[in-house]
Formats: C-alpha cells, sequence, structure tokens
C-alpha cells in the first residue's frame, strides 16, 4: 500500500537484477538517500496502516474481509433520501405556517421558534447526511464545504475566520439562508438531538399560546416526537467515542426510520392547522378585537354621559348629598375614560405581532390589558347608577321618582352584580378544573358540602323560613307590577306585534355564501359544488313554506350545510392529504453487486486471489449438494406446536419439546426411531440444549429447568426457579449451564447450585451465548429504560448487543439495534475467530457479528471484546422468519434459516450469497423451528417443526428407495416404533425362511403373530420396549398425582404385567 503524494523508486532501479553482471554502482549520497527516503516511506505507512487499524475492524485473511453489498448500498441510500425528502416536506409546511402567522398577533415567538426549528432540522439533516456518507460511500458523497473567496491580505481582519455551510446542499432552495456549522462531528448527536426537542418544545408552547384553536392531533404528535427525541438523545449517551463505529452508526442510520414516521405525522398535522387553525385564529382574533373596539366605543360614549349629567349637579347647593353625587359621578368619568383608553390599549397589543408570548409577560400586566377595560366600564356604570339615586334625592325630585330610580337601579345593579360574578366564578372553574367541570355541577358539589356540616339544618330552617316570605312579598310586588303593566297596556295605542319585537321574529338561518369573510374557508368546504346547489331552491313543503314566512327568510335561499356533509367532506380531504404524504415501500430484492461482476470476471481471466478461488469453489460445490436434499421423513412427534429442536453432538439423538407438555427423543435413523417421551406436567417445554457430549439434555419449563440422561431418558434433576427463565445455554465444560433470568444471568450446575450470577443492568435478556473460551458471555435482548429513566413514547425500544466479562464482572461493549432480537448462536468460524449469529424477530433477516479482541486504553495488557457487523443474510423474498438461525455445514460454513410459511434459506456463511431456497408451497406446511446435525457431513442433514406438531427430517434420499414422494409418514412416534418393530420381525421371519420379497403390511402382521416366544423375546430386546410398555409408560407419566417423580418422568422397562 502506497500513500498518495509519495514517490517510490521502481524496484528494477534500485536493485540489479539475478542475470546482471554488471556491478551496480551507485555514490554513497545516493545510497544514503535511497535509504533515508524508504525507510520514510515505511514509517508512515505503519502509521497509516495503524491508524486504519484503530479505526477500521481487523480480519483475519483475505478471505475475511467483508465486502460491500450493493444491494444495501442502494437500500441505504434509499432509506436517507426518503427521509432527506421527509426533512424537507417539514421545512416546506414550516416556512408556510410562518407565512400564514404573520397575520396573527403575536406571532414574533411563533416565527422564532418556527425558524429555530427549522435551524434544528437542518443540523440533524447534515448530521444523518454524514452518517450516511460513512456507511454508503459509494452511493452518496460527503457534503462539499464552501469556503469564502480570500480577500487581498490588506483588507483581511481576521485569519480564523469560521467557515460555513449553508442546508442548500443538503435540501430544496426553500430552505436557502439556514447555515450549518462545519464543525460538527458525529458524537454531537446526542446533543442535536436533545436541542431538537427543545426546539420541538418551544414551538408546541408557542402554538398553545393562541387559546382561539388547540388541535390536539398536533399537541399529540408534537409530544410523541420530544420524548422520543429525549429517549434517543439519553441512550445515545452511552456510546461517547463511538460513533464512527459502523454498528453505532447504522442505528443511528435505523432511527432515521422512527423519526421519519414522526416527521409525517407532524408535517399532515401541521398542513391542517395552516389549513383551519390559522384560519380561526385570525377570525376570532379579529373577533376579539372588534369586541375591545366596541368597548371603547361604549365607555367613550357613557363617558360623554357622565360628562353632560355633571352639568346638572354643578349647580346644585353646596351640602352633603351634592357633594357625595358628584363624587360618584367624577369617579364615573374617570372610570369609563380608562375604560376607553385601556380598550384601545388592548387592541393595539393584541394586534402587535411583537409582543410577547404570555409566559414571559408578568401577572399583573396581562391582567391590565385583557381586564380592566371591562372590570372600569362596570366601576362606571356602579358608580353613575348611584349618583344618580342620590342626585334623585338632592335635586329634590317627587318621592314616587326617587323611589322609583332608587328600585329600579338597585334592582339593575344586582342583577349586572350577579352576571359578573357567575362569569367570574365560570372562569375560575374552567381553570381549575381544566373545563371538566361545570360552574353548576360545582356549585352542586359545594351545595352538598356544605349542607353536610353541623349546625346547617337549623340554618336551613331559617333560609326556608326567610325564602317563604321573601316569596310572598314577591308575590304582592308581582301583582303591584302586573296591576300597573295592564293599566299602561290599555292606555297604549300598538299592537302586541309592534310591543313586542322579538314575539314573531325568528333568527334567519346562516348559510355558506352569508358567512363573514373572517370565517374559517375550510369549515364550510364541501366535496360538493355548493355554488351549484345555492341556484337550486329546496324541496317545497308546507312546513318549510310556513316557517320561510315567518322567518322572513326567501324560499329560493339556498340550502345549509350539514354537519354530517361537513364532516364527511373534512375526513375526505385527510384521508387524501395522508396518502399524498405516504411514501411507497418497496420490497428487498437481492441484486448483484458491481463487485461481484469485478470478482466474477477476474476468474474468469485469471486475475484472483488464491482465497477468493477456493470460496468460489465451496459455493460451487455448496450449491449441487443442497439442492438434492428433500423431506425423506414425515413424524407427528407432537400435539401442539413444535417450539424447538437440536440434534445431539455425536447426531445419534433428536430432542424436540413442545406446547403438549411433552419433549420427544428421537433415535437419529433410517426411519426415525423414538427413543423416549419426557413428559412435563408441570407446564410447557420452551427449549431444550444437549450437553457438549451428548449424554444430558436440558428442558426449560416457564420456571425450572429439568436434568435428563439422554441414553435412558430419567430425570436427574428438578430445579426450580423463582423468575421466568427465558433460555438456558450450557458452559463448554459441561458440567455447569446458565439460566437467563430477567437482566440476571445465572450459572447453575447440574444440582442446582448457584455457581455465580452476572447482572446486565437495565436490559431484559431475551438470549445469552457463552463463547468457546468461556471467558465471555454475549446477551441480546430490550432496553428497559434509558440512563435516565426515560421510556419511548412511539417509537420502539432500543435493543443492545452486549458482550459481558466474567473474568471482571464488567460489560466491555454495547451495541444497539433496532429491530426485535431474539436469538443468538455463537461458533467458530474456519480461521479461528469467535462469530455470533443474531435471529430477529418478523421480518428482520439475521445477521452474522464477529468478536474482536481489542487492547485496552486504559490498560494495555487487558482486553475487550468488540461486536462487529460482518453479514445481513438478506432474502430472496420478503419473509416473515421462525425460531432462531443456525450454523451448518463444515466448520460453520453455512447459515440456515426458517420462515412461518415454510420457506427455508440457506446462505454461505463467508460471503452471504444465498445458496438454497425452498418455497413453502412445495412440501407444505408452516415453521416454527429449524436445526442442523452437525454430524451428518455427507450427505447433509437438518430438521424442521410445524405447529401442527410434525417433525420432518431433510437430507438426500437414498439411491433405490421407491416409497412413496421418497417420504415415510406416520402419525405418533410410537407408531412409527410399532411397525419398526414389526418390520424388524418380518425381516426376521423372512430370513428365516429365505422369502426374497418384503412382506406386506397384513402379512408382515401375520408373520410377526406366528413367530415363537424366543424369537419374540430376541427382537424386543434388540429394539425396545412394545406399543403397549410405551403407551403405559406415557400414561403414568401424565398421572403425576398418582405416582413419584420417577414414574412420571422414567419409562416403563419391566415385563409386561
Amino acid at each position: 500500500m502506497i500513500m498518495p503524494g509519495l514517490f517510490v523508486p521502481e524496484p528494477d532501479t534500485l536493485f540489479p537484477s539475478a542475470g546482471d553482471t554488471t556491478p551496480y554502482k551507485r555514490d554513497s549520497s545516493s545510497a544514503s538517500r535511497r535509504e533515508t527516503i524508504l525507510s520514510l516511506v515505511e514509517m508512515l505507512l505503519q502509521n497509516h496502516e495503524s491508524g486504519r487499524d484503530e479505526r477500521m475492524p481487523s480480519f483475519e485473511g483475505d478471505r475475511d474481509v467483508p465486502t460491500v453489498d450493493e444491494h444495501l448500498q442502494v437500500v441505504g441510500a434509499e432509506a436517507f433520501h426518503r427521509f432527506k425528502r421527509r426533512i424537507e416536506g417539514l421545512d416546506k409546511e414550516l416556512r408556510n405556517f410562518a407565512n400564514a402567522a404573520r397575520q396573527l398577533g403575536s406571532s414574533v415567538a411563533i416565527l422564532s421558534s418556527a425558524f429555530d426549528l427549522r435551524e434544528r432540522l437542518a443540523q440533524i439533516l447534515f448530521l444523518y447526511h454524514e452518517n450516511a456518507a460513512d456507511l454508503f460511500n459509494r452511493k452518496i458523497a460527503h457534503i462539499a464545504k464552501e469556503t469564502p473567496p480570500e480577500r487581498p491580505k490588506r483588507e483581511r481582519k481576521d485569519g480564523h475566520r469560521k467557515r460555513r455551510v449553508t442546508t442548500a446542499n443538503l435540501t430544496g432552495p426553500h430552505v436557502v439562508g439556514l447555515a450549518v456549522n462545519e464543525n460538527l462531528d458525529l458524537e454531537e448527536f446526542p446533543m442535536q438531538l436533545k436541542l431538537l426537542a427543545k426546539a420541538i418544545r418551544t414551538f408546541f408552547n408557542c402554538l398553545n399560546e393562541f387559546p382561539e384553536f388547540t388541535d390536539e392531533a398536533v399537541n399529540t404528535s408534537m409530544s410523541e416526537f420530544e420524548g422520543d427525541l429525549e429517549y434517543w438523545a439519553s441512550c445515545l449517551k452511552e456510546y461517547a467515542g463511538q460513533f464512527r463505529h459502523q454498528s453505532v452508526q447504522r442505528y443511528v442510520h435505523d432511527l432515521s426510520l422512527e423519526m421519519g414516521e414522526h416527521i409525517d405525522t407532524i408535517t399532515s398535522t401541521l398542513s391542517m392547522f395552516i389549513e383551519v387553525g390559522v384560519p380561526t385564529i385570525r377570525f376570532a382574533q379579529k373577533h376579539g378585537a372588534t369586541n375591545l373596539l366596541n368597548l371603547s366605543t361604549v365607555a367613550t360614549f357613557f363617558s360623554a354621559v357622565t360628562a353632560t349629567t355633571m352639568q346638572f349637579s354643578f349647580n346644585l347647593s353646596r351640602n352633603n348629598l351634592s357633594d357625595a353625587v358628584n363624587c360618584f359621578w367624577f369617579a364615573s368619568l374617570v372610570f369609563s375614560i380608562a375604560a376607553a383608553v385601556n380598550s384601545l390599549l388592548g387592541l393595539t397589543w393584541k394586534q402587535a405581532m411583537y409582543r410577547s408570548p404570555g409566559d414571559r409577560v408578568p401577572w399583573w400586566v396581562l391582567i391590565w390589558i385583557k381586564r380592566s377595560p371591562l372590570v372600569f366600564l362596570v366601576v362606571s356604570v356602579a358608580c353613575f347608577s348611584i349618583g344618580l339615586c342620590l342626585f334623585a334625592y338632592a335635586s329634590g325630585q317627587a318621592p314616587v321618582t326617587s323611589t322609583l330610580t332608587t328600585i329600579f337601579t338597585t334592582f339593575t345593579s344586582f342583577g349586572l352584580t350577579a352576571v359578573s360574578a357567575w362569569f367570574a366564578s365560570e372562569r375560575y372553574i374552567y381553570l381549575r378544573h381544566q373545563g371538566r367541570k361545570w360552574l353548576s355541577d360545582a356549585l352542586t358539589e359545594y351545595t352538598i358540602l356544605l349542607m353536610s356540616l353541623p349546625g346547617m339544618g337549623q340554618a336551613k330552617a331559617i333560609l326556608k323560613s326567610t325564602g317563604e316570605l321573601l316569596l310572598h312579598w314577591a308575590d304582592r310586588f308581582h301583582r303591584f307590577c302586573t296591576k300597573l303593566l295592564c293599566n299602561a297596556y290599555a292606555h297604549s295605542s300598538s299592537s302586541d306585534q309592534s310591543d313586542d319585537i322579538e314575539a314573531g321574529y325568528t333568527l334567519p338561518t346562516v348559510y355558506a355564501h352569508n358567512m363573514p369573510p373572517e370565517t374559517p374557508t375550510s369549515l364550510l368546504r364541501c366535496q360538493f359544488d355548493i355554488g351549484t346547489e345555492s341556484t337550486k331552491s329546496p324541496p317545497f313543503s308546507p312546513t318549510n313554506s310556513a316557517n320561510n314566512s315567518k322567518s322572513g327568510v326567501d324560499s329560493s335561499s339556498p340550502t345549509p350545510i350539514s354537519p354530517g356533509r361537513q364532516l364527511w367532506a373534512n375526513a375526505l380531504r385527510s384521508v387524501k392529504m395522508h396518502s399524498a404524504i405516504a411514501s411507497p415501500t418497496h420490497e428487498p430484492q437481492r441484486r448483484r453487486t458491481s463487485s461481484s461482476k469485478i470478482e466474477h470476471k477476474k476468474i474468469v481471466t485469471g486475475e484472483v486471489e488464491p482465497g477468493k478461488v477456493v470460496m468460489r469453489s465451496r459455493v460451487a460445490t455448496l450449491s449441487p449438494r443442497l439442492k438434492q436434499l428433500e423431506p425423506t421423513q414425515d413424524v407427528t412427534a407432537h400435539s401442539g406446536l413444535v417450539r424447538h429442536l437440536q440434534f445431539s453432538p455425536d447426531g445419534k439423538y433428536l430432542a424436540t419439546s413442545s406446547w403438549d407438555k411433552t419433549s420427544v427423543v428421537f433415535r437419529v435413523n433410517d426411519p426415525l426411531i423414538s427413543h423416549r417421551i419426557l413428559a412435563h406436567p408441570a407446564g410447557f417445554v420452551g427449549q431444550v440444549a444437549w450437553s457438549p457430549n451428548g449424554d444430558l439434555l436440558l428442558t426449560k419449563l416457564s420456571r425450572g429447568v429439568k436434568v435428563w440422561t439422554s441414553e435412558e431418558g430419567v430425570c436427574r434433576k428438578t430445579i426450580d426457579r423463582k423468575t421466568n427463565v427465558e433460555s438456558i445455554t450450557w458452559f463448554p465444560d459441561g458440567r455447569t449451564f446458565i439460566s437467563v433470568e430477567g437482566s440476571d444471568v445465572t450459572r447453575l450446575d447440574l444440582t442446582g447450585k448457584i455457581v455465580d450470577q452476572y447482572d446486565f443492568g437495565r436490559m431484559k435478556l431475551l438470549d445469552v451465548a457463552v463463547t468457546p473460551d468461556s471467558l465471555r458471555l454475549i446477551g441480546v435482548g430490550p432496553l428497559l429504560e434509558s440512563p435516565d429513566g426515560l421510556q419511548p413514547s412511539r417509537s420502539r425500544a432500543e435493543k443492545r448487543l452486549v458482550v459481558y466479562s466474567m473474568e471482571t464482572n464488567l460489560i466491555e461493549n454495547q451495541t444497539p439495534v433496532l429491530n426485535d432480537v431474539r436469538d443468538i448462536t455463537v461458533a467458530t468460524s474456519a480461521q479461528g475467530g469467535i462469530i455470533a449469529l443474531i435471529s430477529y424477530e418478523n421480518k428482520a433477516p439475521p445477521q452474522l457479528w464477529k468478536l474482536e479482541l481489542l487492547k485496552d486504553k486504559e490498560n494495555p495488557n487487558l482486553t475487550k471484546g468488540r461486536l462487529t457487523l460482518r453479514h445481513t443474510y438478506m432474502p430472496k423474498f420478503q419473509v416473515d422468519f421462525a425460531g432462531r438461525s443456525y450454523f451448518g455445514g463444515k466448520n460453520n460454513e453455512m447459515v440456515l434459516c426458517a420462515g412461518k410459511a415454510g420457506d427455508i434459506h440457506i446462505w454461505d456463511q463467508e460471503s452471504a450469497a444465498l445458496l438454497h431456497y425452498i418455497r413453502g408451497q412445495s412440501h407444505g406446511g408452516d415453521l416454527t423451528c429449524i436445526a442442523w446435525n452437525h454430524a451428518a457431513e455427507d450427505p447433509f442433514m437438518f430438521a424442521t417443526g410445524s405447529h401442527d406438531g410434525a417433525v420432518r427430517i431433510w437430507t438426500k434420499r437414498p439411491d433405490g428407495d421407491l416409497s412413496e414422494n421418497g417420504m415415510v409418514r406416520t402419525h405418533s412416534p410410537v407408531e412409527f416404533l410399532d411397525e419398526e418393530r414389526l418390520h424388524t420381525g418380518s425381516s426376521l421371519q423372512n430370513s428365516e425362511d429365505d422369502d426374497s420379497g418384503p412382506a406386506s403390511g397384513p402379512s408382515r402382521r401375520r408373520n410377526t403373530t406366528s413367530m415363537g416366544s424366543q424369537r419374540i423375546d430376541a427382537y424386543e430386546e434388540a429394539i425396545g420396549p412394545t406399543f403397549r410398555q410405551q403407551f403405559l409408560a406415557y400414561a403414568a407419566a401424565q398421572r403425576g398425582a398418582d405416582v413419584g417423580e420417577e414414574a412420571k418422568t422414567q419409562l416403563y422397562d419391566g415385563p409386561i404385567p
């Protein structure tokens, strides 16, 4: 490897060739200069390689270097560009919102927060662009940093001028002007996410400063986005210094999918807010401004009336009564003028776009501006009314005039006071209960609470008598008023219709075309042509005719818009908007990379390394052998779903577990023979695990583990645990195993004694694997909470792959993933390294990770493990995967995984090339799990389990097999064993009688029945217990309450009673 820009002399100019007899002459200065240059080049190359080793993963051998998958490059680049378009859409809506909000009062705060939010989005987009350029450097280039033109030296004042990158290079032309600091580093991701969350919160608060309109969709979407941003920022803080590692970069890139969903939601809701909310707020603000203007007009008019009436009290003789009249009227004049001036002041303040938001204004300023005009006007009216009553007495009016003036003034003042108190109480109840309770409900509660106090019974009786007295006087007053009104009516010349203006008048119906221009137009839109319908007359009926004649509305007026049609129109518009914003989804398809084309060309021309040729030859050899695999045996092993299955290390046995509370151990043979049935009356069997030497078998229950002997099928120990057991794994020594329980991993021996415990912190572990050197644990599972105790609002929780050192009892490395991780399988690669196969739930494909051992920066004598992503095994079609993935073949050279629909994928482990694909329809049935037999090398063999309890053996069909479809089918393990026994007996009989052909089913049974007792004992001893013995043993195992532990679990091998 040669550093660019350095000159290296050609080899033939430095040293003479072997066949050159001419002595190589060069002066000492040239030789010295040559050695100096070579030493310098060598030193630079070593430094460059060492620096690269610190940044990039170190792999073993040329064949171990991961190649760039063209499909992943394309998919990743498309995901980034889709995220970029989403940010562009949100930025455009923020610009539209800012332009629409300029017409509103107090818009400076919302404009400032919108601009700040746009800047934060630009910063996030810049970081994601740099992150994507590192991951997908073949599809996305780094941003070219713009440098300002250098001024002449005489004009340059600052030689350290800061360069900035505009977002014109990041997004469309509508965001030109937003500057991004070019010094942003990927390590600032957590801080930038936190700042974006703060900007979202500020924008959300500014939106709520408009009480005229509240959109719950906008509030909910922004609150969820803020919560997820806080959660991501809190979780990413633990990866400080690792944001250049590809695993963390891929997780950050995957977060763009979750963030994009939030951005789409906010964009759509913000668009609806611009269409509906902004006109509504503008209409409400204009309505409030009109009210203030009317209040100012009334206050001005009332001050003029007060000033006019003061001319009459000015000439009164000086006494206490006349002085009181002047005091009240002067006070009324002062308050009326103050009400008029404060109304104009409030009007100006409401319409000012630069006013501060409500939370930034002192409370007394808000009260003075919003409440003082009306309060001053009410006080002015009260003072004028009191002064008017006193003026009636001070001016020497008739007693009747003075009395009526006092009564009417008291009555109107009481009504004004009561209504004002009611309004104030309504506002108090609304603010206290957040609109969840009305004033009448609160008054009822307060009344019940008041009446429950001691002594209220007597007070109630007094109030009752007082009320009756008041009713009596009210009745007399009513009679008096009725008499006066009757006399006045008798002298009236006008009819009832002219006297009572409102008696025969009905408010006209408000139509869409009669609404004022300030009404939000979006509330009146409809999918139908309103203008066309407005020319049509409504259906005629006598009722409509009568109503129209009474209300004064012409019968030819347009039909009003119904609420149902309006809601339907709004719903259709929302659906169209969401459909326009939603981005199309693409199914992943594996493509041939350009790098693979180059390698193919090199192979053809012979220009390829030997390691590559070996890999190509291996792939070419494995593919035909895998195509020979087909289901040769189909056994109905269980009556319920097959949860897990595993071959023993020597390949002689196959253990299965099911939800029918049993685990079956088969003897791998042709045909498959049921060896032992292990009953578990306590619950479902979730997992089986063979010991490294194959003599013991573990079965996992929900809260316990059973230890069985493989040959006899005896339960040696039942280990009960107090918490749920997620998974079990053997240690390589075969004497201990681990039980995964929540956030802890417990190491147990075969007697159930706790050897050690390992704490993984805030994780809920789902599976843990032990490295072959027994030094580290690798656990997978979701994060229970962030370091700050936060939970995601709407997005998926973070999952982690954790490397735990059992020597230091510390976590060495944490790798975040977004998909739902479920299982892990650890093995040794062909080069001797440790590799981990991670399985995910749903449609996420399996991934291969390599455990690298790096020197600790603080203590060079220690090494730490770190997981590095090697391959993602992409399926041929989008598949919903089932169960865990497995290594297969010699030296774990293959990776196989099953789909829930029955699809089976087998990849090459080193190159991630798809070697073989089996469609689910070809063999029928949906799969739940798969397992590879490592002991079977020629031919290959693996097993699958399905929902209906069937277990299938996949291998190469024997030559000359004439069975139907090449597959043996049975209905139960014991029936299969019985058929095998009959077949063996028939073979013995036929061999004794020298019969050449195989007997049929009935003749075979007859031959078996006719054999002697010695022959029966011989083949029963060779094969095992009979069908009856198997059935009796299984029935005894199910009767757990009547027999002991050994009878429940051990097969009956004695004679038939």
